[in-house]
């Protein structure tokens, strides 16, 4: 009986980072750790790529990973 939005979390991995980073950019501006408009622009890019990957999620569209294979030197 839960809200169903058609998508679920393929990478609970990414999620969780991004979750931590968002958490941890809040408590260092609570506790004045860092300057709020640098702590305000990493929590809105944070926020943008989670949406923009839901976003291509949503659409079909490949995500390219942060990190990858090497490519083999031919």
């Amino acid at each position: 009986m839960g809200l169903d939005l058609g998508m679920n979390i393929a990478n609970p991995s990414k999620a969780l980072i991004a979750l931590v980073a968002l958490i941890g950019m809040i408590v260092l501006m609570a506790i004045d750790g860092i300057d709020r408009s640098a702590g305000t622009n990493v929590i809105v890019a944070i926020v943008f790529y989670s949406i923009g990957n839901g976003v291509g999620a949503k659409q079909n569209t490949v995500v390219e990973p942060i990190i990858g294979r090497k490519k083999d030197k031919e």
